[in-house]
């Protein structure tokens, strides 16, 4: 979760990310940092994956201990999963996102309104981060043909 700040106000960011492929499944962006950011990443992430049985993992955000949070997981079948307390190094997968959306959108310039930063970051993460930035632990692939190639035709047809 992470709070930027536009000319008119902050926003929020929360994503959820598949380790397996590295790409960014779910992710929600709001004015407020408070349950329904985290549940409405949860259920793009849900729409996505359809997962079964999968682990989410969390910072102690009080967004990903509310109630909600918590029932949403509960319902889709998911369980939760915290990191330790100070102890970043238990949510590194997302600190890395969050430190590559640092450097290549937030430090890049600024944004007077709100919609002009969330149009900078929904397209890093949809056109950029999936598309074109290749990860060495995919093999230098990008997120989308490391999926591609990873999905068997049966699991592409389910």
């Amino acid at each position: 979760m992470a709070g930027i700040q536009a000319g008119e106000g902050k926003l929020y960011l929360c994503a959820i990310k598949d380790v397996f492929s590295n790409r960014i499944v779910g992710y929600s962006i709001d004015e407020r940092m408070a349950a329904e950011l985290a549940v409405n990443a949860l259920r793009m992430a849900i729409q996505r994956r359809r997962p079964v049985g999968t682990t989410i993992h969390s910072d102690r955000g009080s967004q990903f201990r509310s109630r909600r949070f918590v029932l949403a997981l509960s319902r889709a079948g998911l369980v939760g999963s915290m990191g330790r307390v100070g102890a970043a190094g238990d949510n590194a997968a997302m600190e890395s996102f969050f430190a590559l959306l640092q450097k290549n959108v937030l430090d890049q310039r600024t944004w007077a309104t709100r919609q002009q930063l969330r149009l900078a970051i929904v397209t890093w993460i949809e056109a950029s981060y999936h598309r074109r930035r290749r990860q060495r632990a995919l093999g230098r692939l990008t997120p989308v043909e490391f999926e591609a190639i990873m999905t068997t035709p049966a699991a592409a047809a389910a």
